[in-house]
């Protein structure tokens, strides 16, 4: 009997290593994946661009020192893993974070990888990039260290148990020390499964295999081409045609993909990048925060959603809502914010009798231009937003800025009111609070600034325990809102669709920027 045993315990052994083996050897290598663009973005430089026509054709070129699983749909502290580093430690006090890193990486160009690059990324953050999107993220960061050429030391003023979110996100590459950066615009050198080879605006973004990466086996893929494609209708035609691997889409355009391409799979996910409206509180009239007040109660946001989305999405605060968010407001909690309950009517009748104190009403309107970006997700958002304005009395005009000009416009403010998306790199409120609402943040749009609300940002940042600080996160929602700091429109769901050839690729479900290492990608045919 237990030679029996012994031998089906064997057999068992046997068979699970040749199924092991059989999965290791399942993916092809070889292949050019093809999918679309949709703008052209202004430079090659992630940390110097805000949106994903850079990150998604990008993010393979780069290694983080860390990273969220890119086999696990939801991003959370539980899912980041090693990438740069192999391990990392915290100091007891909470405020200086060790990596050690592994030996024997190179960059593109043959030069090896050491503590010196990850000191030298983290210099440029905090004052050394033309345009620095995420410098806020890192204002706690006072200094870093190098131990060796294998160790290096983030030194915090005070504790920040999140910071390591941050270091994960797709946003946040390492740089090398020995590339300029304004090399690293127009032809970035970094450590990942893909070597940058060209970029032809209003054309193509190309990378081709790093034979040499330091992951044996990676990628399997021998390049990616991002064909860029303004028009949503010819994107969507061309992957019904099967000349793209995948494709993004709304969920109006997931029908006509279904019904045009039926053996694509989609995976259909919530947005974690809001609509939102923008109020430069530097213009009159609207430095007067009534007027902002009465512009936040104006929304129907449900419309929105509906219109859009055709009700797939969900009205929301500044962080993404649960279940697909960790941290947002639940809508019972959210509904007790000013202008985010669901009596439309009852916020407009309050919204228009604010506008009649401060001299506006249906014999005397205020009119406005209303800027936005030149693409689908904040154009359509910004024509809702102008016709439901007109509800009480603001007459809006659009304005479309091409996506080159956009950020560089509101970066420095030079608007009235707009629609944006607010492309945050993960769900984690320390990176919207320190990169959207904080005191002189350079994405900061709206000018918004409240030493109160900087010191409740501060106070969730520090608290480790996840309840604790999930109840700090909600009172700065609610500070937020009723400052009419930056009314938020709505969160919408939108598709993923891949051709069945398109393997080992996982949509996140809480953000668009951290999903794009493409090392396990591969293509079936």
């Amino acid at each position: 009997m237990i030679r029996r045993l012994r031998s089906c315990l064997a057999a068992s052994t046997l068979l699970a290593a040749l199924l092991v083996a059989t999965a290791a050897f399942a993916q092809k290598p070889g292949g050019i994946l093809q999918m679309p663009g949709f703008a052209s973005p202004a430079s090659m430089s992630i940390h110097e661009e805000s949106t994903i026509a850079a990150g998604i054709p990008l993010m393979p070129v780069f290694n983080n020192l860390v990273l969220f699983d890119q086999q696990v749909a939801q991003n959370s502290l539980a899912s980041i893993v090693p990438d740069l580093s192999s391990d990392w430690s915290w100091d007891e006090a909470g405020a200086a974070l060790t990596f050690r890193l592994r030996q024997g990486v190179k960059w593109h160009d043959g030069r090896p990888f050491t503590a010196a690059d990850v000191k030298c990324t983290w210099d440029a953050l905090a004052d050394k990039f033309r345009v620095n999107p995420r410098k806020s993220w890192y204002r706690n960061l006072d200094e870093i260290t190098t131990n060796s050429d294998y160790e290096v030391t983030f030194h915090l003023k005070r504790p920040q148990p999140y910071l390591i979110a941050l270091l994960a996100s797709g946003q946040s590459p390492v740089y090398s020390c020995h590339v300029p950066l304004r090399d690293m615009r127009s032809y970035p050198i970094g450590t990942g499964p893909f070597k940058f080879v060209e970029y032809k605006p209003n054309e193509h973004i190309r990378v081709a295999r790093n034979a040499d990466y330091w992951k044996p086996g990676r990628p399997y893929l021998d390049g990616i081409e991002t064909t860029i494609i303004p028009s949503v209708s010819t994107r969507l035609l061309a992957f019904v045609a099967g000349k793209f691997d995948m494709i993004q889409l709304t969920i109006p355009q997931l029908k006509d993909a279904q019904s045009q391409a039926p053996q694509a799979r989609c995976d259909v996910v919530m947005d974690n990048n809001s609509r939102d409206l923008l109020i430069n509180r530097a213009k009159p009239p609207f430095d007067n925060i009534e007027l902002r007040r009465a512009m936040a109660l104006s929304f129907d946001r449900q419309a929105f959603i509906d219109i859009l989305a055709e009700g797939q999405g969900a009205v929301g605060g500044a962080i993404l809502p649960p279940p697909d968010g960790l941290w947002g407001m639940p809508p019972a909690v959210l509904h007790e914010l000013p202008g985010y309950g669901p009596d439309v009517a009852k916020n407009r009748s309050e919204a228009r009798d604010i506008m009649q104190r401060l001299g506006y009403g249906p014999d005397k309107r205020l009119a406005v231009k209303v800027s936005t970006r030149d693409v689908p997700g904040y154009r359509d958002a910004a024509v809702i937003a102008i016709s439901q304005l007109r509800e009480v009395y603001i007459d809006g005009e659009l304005e479309v800025i091409d996506t080159a000009n956009w950020f560089p416009r509101v970066i420095r403010k030079d608007y009235t009111v707009g629609v944006t998306v607010s492309e945050g790199g993960l769900d984690e409120p320390d990176q919207k609070f320190y990169e959207t609402y904080v005191c002189g943040a350079d994405r900061n749009y709206t000018g918004y600034c409240d030493g109160e609300t900087d010191q409740l940002i501060d106070r969730q940042s520090a608290q480790a325990d996840p309840e604790k600080r999930r109840k700090l996160v909600w009172e700065v929602e609610r500070k937020l809102a009723e400052d009419a700091s930056r009314p938020v429109l709505l969160y919408s769901r939108f598709a993923t669709c891949m051709q069945p050839r398109l393997k080992g690729l996982t949509t996140m479900t809480n953000s668009r920027f951290n999903g794009w290492r493409m090392e396990d990608v591969w293509l079936d045919r």
